[in-house]
């Protein structure tokens, strides 16, 4: 029994799921396809056409390219349902390009990507009609192997079914099972293809050109690289102000109680006594001083054990009981490895502060060439990577590695978050591990 089960469950992943999500992606491209592109292409030419008529057209065109853009970015969404990532291509709106004045006009006209979009409409809305076929055949071939029209001719109906039109007789409508099992198998071929046809040919149009694709990465890379100067230089400057403030007001103590005592070790060698163990006392402050900030800079336990380590470390300090697995075959970089334990260090520590959760786990594992860390808790939900927050700035500190954050946290949890970092590994390791701190 648990056998057929496993084969069941087997063929549901394997065949049954995704023949039912490549019927919904073409049903769903087909009703977009019919219902918007040619009305978003007539309505295009139109508020063209209406530039020169009292400037309607410059403040009419950026709205209909804007509907035009949901409508791709709608399209993009299920090339996903397919595994194909369709980055975005526009050009970034400048600063008071508000919808109506000559700016937004300007913007959107220079971006090529809105030419390509308008060129796309016509040809996609056919290409996405086709993919109509994709929901339509595998549900006619389900009508017949499930013995509809069987069942229908025993009712007496007047019906028919693929070259049985009307249903003559009972031996045409037990016919119509096996012919229905053939054209549901040849729906959801045909269905498959003509799904990454449309998705194929949309690409074309709707991903970056290469020089696009080009001049994104460079501004990317520059907004990326801006914030990392920020960051170093606000990291810098906390250490300048732990030093000024911490190890050497605390060396500078230090140093008066012995210059005093030097003074009073002949008269008063009671208080030199006193002022020397103040002085022990002020330079074993200052030493655990400095070796905290040490562990700001670049913590031990991730040099001496690594990232697994150093995560487990952190999720015994935290006050509610933290599943830690990992599957890493491999060291990363240090400075990859030291952004992704303050990432998970910043996430642990809300979970502590703020979640009011009972339990929480982190997850580490490498794949296709990108290091993944996901903390999650059961708590209260609600949390957001708020401007000046440890969240916003741990986006910030991975932005840096051309990583990426995402946060989930609906109110009522839980709240999960997912980090990646692009990186290879090295020291490859026998096997993953496991385990709880």
């Amino acid at each position: 029994m648990e056998l057929v089960d496993a084969s069941v469950r087997v063929l549901l992943r394997t065949r049954l799921r995704p023949a039912a999500v490549t019927a919904a992606q073409g049903l769903l491209t087909a009703l977009l396809s019919l219902t918007t592109h040619v009305a978003l292409f007539v309505l295009s030419l139109v508020a063209l056409l209406l530039i020169p008529a009292f400037g309607v057209g410059f403040a009419l065109f950026p709205v209909v390219t804007g509907a035009v853009r949901i409508c791709a970015g709608l399209h993009r969404r299920l090339a996903r349902w397919s595994g194909v990532e369709m980055p975005t291509p526009y050009l970034p709106a400048p600063a008071g390009a508000q919808f109506g004045t000559w700016r937004r006009f300007r913007w959107v006209v220079g971006d090529p990507a809105t030419w390509r979009d308008l060129a796309w409409l016509l040809p996609g809305a056919v290409t996405g009609a086709v993919c109509l076929a994709a929901f339509v055949l595998p549900l006619y071939g389900l009508e017949g192997l499930i013995g509809v029209p069987l069942v229908l001719r025993a009712a007496g109906v007047w019906y028919g079914y693929g070259p049985f039109w009307p249903l003559d007789n009972l031996v045409e409508a037990v016919l119509c099972v096996p012919l229905g099992a053939l054209l549901l198998a040849a729906g959801v071929a045909a269905g498959r293809w003509l799904v990454w046809l449309h998705v194929t040919f949309a690409g074309f149009f709707l991903t970056p050109t290469r020089g696009a694709a080009l001049a994104l990465r460079v501004r990317q890379l520059t907004v990326t690289r801006a914030e990392a100067v920020d960051a170093q230089a606000a990291e810098l400057r906390r250490i300048e102000r732990d030093l000024h403030d911490g190890a050497q007001a605390r060396l500078v103590a230090l140093s008066m109680s012995i210059g005093l005592a030097e003074q009073l070790v002949r008269d008063d060698p009671e208080a030199v006594r006193r002022l020397l163990a103040e002085a022990r006392e002020t330079s074993g402050q200052a030493l655990a001083e400095l070796r905290g900030l040490v562990r700001g800079i670049h913590p031990p336990v991730l040099a001496e054990r690594g990232l697994p380590g150093a995560v487990r470390a952190l999720a015994l300090a935290v006050p509610l009981p933290v599943e830690v697995t990992v599957d890493l075959p491999g060291r990363a970089a240090a400075p990859v490895e030291s952004a992704v334990y303050f990432a998970v260090a910043e996430a642990l520590a809300n979970v502590g502060k703020h979640s009011g959760a009972t339990r929480a786990w982190v997850e580490l594992r490498h794949a296709d060439g990108r290091l993944t860390a996901v903390v999650g808790d059961d708590g209260r939900g609600g949390a957001a990577p708020a401007a000046g927050g440890g969240l916003a700035g741990t986006g910030r500190r991975l932005a840096a590695f051309d990583g990426t954050m995402a946060v989930t946290s609906p109110v009522g949890g839980p709240t999960v978050i997912s980090m990646e970092l692009p990186c290879a590994l090295s020291s490859p390791r026998t096997s993953p591990s496991s385990g709880t701190g």
